[in-house]
């Protein structure tokens, strides 16, 4: 447990033949030996250049191997990793590097306006690292490639701890992001404890070593979210942990067909996507050309998120039937409160989740909530736990809770217990909208808008109403060559759903809705809705 994810990179590059690929990116394969001893000198000279343990490591760029070296070499140096999502303005990537109080920032040449602008306001930050091959370097920054090559790119002689911290920055749906603080040595457990149910583990790295000597190197993994999100940024480092390798895409933003070119190339046997705001479009590709993409190397598919539909995932059964779906419900502060498994001939309903042996559900008054009761309950998930949100102790008190002697991660997820144990997830309670006093969970009503086939996209807001107090109101993205018939589709969501749910309003919009990982971006579409209304 005295381990840090450091600790587990050297164990393991020790172990596996270092022309083992370990990051692929278009026509790039950087390989394990090459990786460690980049991410070994940039580590030295991170602590050169005045890092200590436990400084905060701020990495802005999009996916690429670089994001994972510098994320390798601060564990190995001890610093503490802060994700910043590219699509923030000047001011709120500003925000991010002061409240994380960043020391050290690695960023792409494409933001190297928006630092320039920032950089004045930002005193902690002593180091500023631009990758790439750019040229006209600032006078402030060093560059990125030049750090990875100094000294002997040796192990590093330096003693780590499992205390050391790994901060994951959640936007969540009201106020301004929070950085999570997870331990390593918790978010190594958490990922043990379904290792353990199989058999052994290595627990010590002498284990560790001989283990990997004896299986291997780990399989190959896409992440087609961003690694500044914590879906593509688990899955990432899940793997470079177990010896594997990591895909990356080359694109600016998601593109379906760039996916599985790079599938039927690099030969990944697992990926993760963020629900049908990926699959949709992995799904409309695949139909539209069938036999055009290999994709016969998929043997798992993981989510985490959004809600995945098991209409979409029925339609990438057909084109990868040997593969597993396994829809994830976890979110940055509460990892594995449940997970939702599919597999061709064996279906699941849609936001139907197995709970997790460290879940509970409890009520509004910290009651547990009896299966089958049909009373909405509040997702609990027990240690290990982050420690709180950084620089947040009103926040980490209310999303962390101590109930008969056990803290729990209570992120505010409602769902209702059903007879059988599983649970149905009803939606975030940050999001949820009041209507003539009964509560209506966008997520429920945005699946049954997505089930006509005239929708590609819905998103479900509530606007001022004098009369309902808010109104559900539906924005939606049509499939291309469909028409808008906002009546019809009202008289859709009436079939399903009861009357009090289903939107006053729909309106219709070819703007993106979502965040570039897939989530939901509720602000955008209140805007077009009240625009539109």
């Amino acid at each position: 447990m005295g381990w840090n994810f450091g600790d587990i990179l050297d164990a393991v590059a020790s172990a596996i033949p270092p022309r083992t690929p370990a990051f692929l990116h278009g026509d790039r394969i950087i390989d394990w030996g090459e990786a460690d001893r980049a991410t070994n000198s940039l580590a030295r000279g991170l602590l050169a250049r005045g890092s200590k343990p436990g400084d905060k490591l701020a990495i802005y760029m999009r996916n690429c191997p670089e994001y994972l070296l510098a994320l390798s070499a601060g564990w190995k140096a001890r610093l503490t990793h802060v994700n910043v999502n590219y699509r923030y303005t000047a001011d709120e990537v500003g925000y991010i590097f002061d409240n994380a109080d960043a020391q050290t920032v690695v960023y792409a040449p494409e933001f190297r306006g928006v630092v320039n602008e920032i950089r004045p306001r930002l005193p902690t930050v002593k180091t500023w690292l631009e990758i790439g091959a750019d040229t006209g370097l600032p006078a402030f920054a060093e560059r990125f490639d030049a750090l990875t090559v100094e000294g002997n790119g040796g192990p590093l002689d330096i003693a780590r701890s499992g205390e050391d911290q790994f901060f994951i920055y959640t936007g969540g749906t009201t106020g301004m992001p929070k950085g999570v603080i997870w331990r390593h040595q918790d978010l190594r457990e958490i990922s043990l404890r379904a290792a353990r149910l199989l058999g052994p583990v290595p627990e010590t790295l002498a284990e560790l070593i001989e283990v990997t000597k004896a299986v291997g190197p780990g399989g190959r993994t896409l992440p087609a979210p961003p690694l500044m999100h914590g879906t593509g940024l688990l899955t990432a480092f899940g793997a470079m942990l177990a010896g594997g390798s990591v895909v990356t895409l080359e694109g600016r933003t998601f593109d379906a067909e760039e996916l599985l070119v790079a599938i039927a190339r690099h030969k990944p046997q697992s990926m993760a996507i963020v629900g049908d705001s990926f699959a949709k479009p992995i799904l409309n590709a695949l139909n539209a050309a069938p036999g055009r993409y290999d994709v016969s190397s998929i043997a798992a598919i993981v989510s985490s998120g959004v809600m995945w539909s098991v209409e979409v995932k029925r339609g990438l059964l057909e084109h990868m039937p040997a593969a597993v779906l396994s829809d994830a419900f976890s979110s940055s502060e509460a990892l594995g409160m449940g997970a939702s498994v599919m597999i061709k001939g064996a279906e699941v309903q849609t936001a139907k989740f197995m709970l997790g042996d460290r879940c509970r559900v409890f009520d509004e008054h910290d009651r547990p909530v009896a299966p089958g009761s049909g009373v909405p309950g509040l997702v609990a998930i027990g240690p290990p736990n982050p420690l709180g949100y950084y620089k947040d102790e009103v926040k980490s008190a209310r999303t962390f809770k101590v109930i008969d002697g056990v803290r729990y991660s209570i992120p505010g997820d409602w769902c209702v217990v059903e007879a059988d144990g599983t649970l149905t997830l009803l939606g975030r309670g940050s999001a949820c909208i009041n209507t003539a006093g009964e509560k209506v969970f966008p997520e429920e009503v945005e699946e049954a808008l997505k089930t006509h086939p005239s929708v590609e996209d819905a998103l479900v807001v509530g606007l001022p109403d004098e009369k309902w107090g808010q109104s559900v109101t539906g924005v939606v993205r049509l499939t291309d060559g469909c028409m808008f018939d906002e009546d019809g589709l009202r008289a859709h969501v009436r079939r399903s759903l009861a009357g009090y749910k289903t939107p006053k309003r729909i309106v219709v919009t070819t703007e993106t809705i979502r965040a570039s990982n897939g989530k939901a971006d509720y602000t955008t579409a209140r805007a077009i809705a009240a625009a539109a209304i």
